[in-house]
């Protein structure tokens, strides 16, 4: 994408609020399932796995959009759950090639189509042992999205107003693991998005509010 293509005031906002100090773990604690379940041993004690995601915006029908996919139940972890397009960085890529790479796998978006306006905190994922580097883009016009017959059950369209919106947020008893939890979550197009993603989305929605 060209550098000197016109950016959305949105947009630049966003790229502005991404270059300061990022609220970080006080907005991933608020999306956190408490109490927090306690990790494997065998997971403890392995170094974590880097890997990233794409918060991919752009505008459509009057709105500015992220996307989410469902995953499909072949996936090796996190089978059937609502997540932002992503996965292991390979050797000899950078986190930020990971993101656009595993954009391009999950959800067919080329990556010379999107701009990287900024990162978000990383997080860690204590259940798969992924350290999530979370990436920011813009696509200037909407992208031909084709979902990945392996990876992708659907790709949802999410408005950012659905993601600020106070209401989508809420929270509910459940059980994980056999502990009983509170879990946080955001109601978006109708799914429950819940664990790392949500509390990606916390942070970013703290970013664009």
């Amino acid at each position: 994408m060209p550098k000197n293509q016109h950016k959305p005031e949105f947009i630049k906002k966003i790229e502005t609020n991404l270059g300061s100090k990022l609220p970080g773990p006080k907005a991933h604690d608020i999306m956190r399932v408490g109490p927090r379940i306690p990790a494997s041993l065998k997971r403890i004690t392995k170094s974590p796995v880097a890997s990233s995601v794409l918060v991919l915006l752009f505008e459509e029908n009057n709105s500015f959009n992220f996307i989410l996919t469902l995953r499909s139940t072949k996936v090796e972890t996190h089978k059937g759950q609502i997540s932002l397009p992503g996965g292991v960085q390979e050797k000899n890529e950078s986190l930020k090639d990971t993101a656009l790479r595993e954009a391009e796998e999950e959800i067919g978006v080329l990556p010379k189509t999107i701009e990287i306006i900024g990162e978000l905190s990383s997080i860690y994922i204590p259940f798969s042992g992924y350290k999530v580097h979370p990436y920011v883009g813009w696509a200037s016009a909407p992208p031909k999205l084709i979902p990945s017959a392996h990876e992708v059950e659907r790709i949802i369209i999410v408005p950012v107003n659905e993601l600020i919106d106070e209401k989508n947020q809420t929270q509910k008893k459940n059980i994980l693991r056999g502990i009983p939890v509170t879990m946080p979550y955001f109601s978006l197009k109708g799914e429950i998005v819940w664990g790392a993603t949500s509390m990606i989305l916390s942070e970013f929605k703290q970013i664009i509010i």
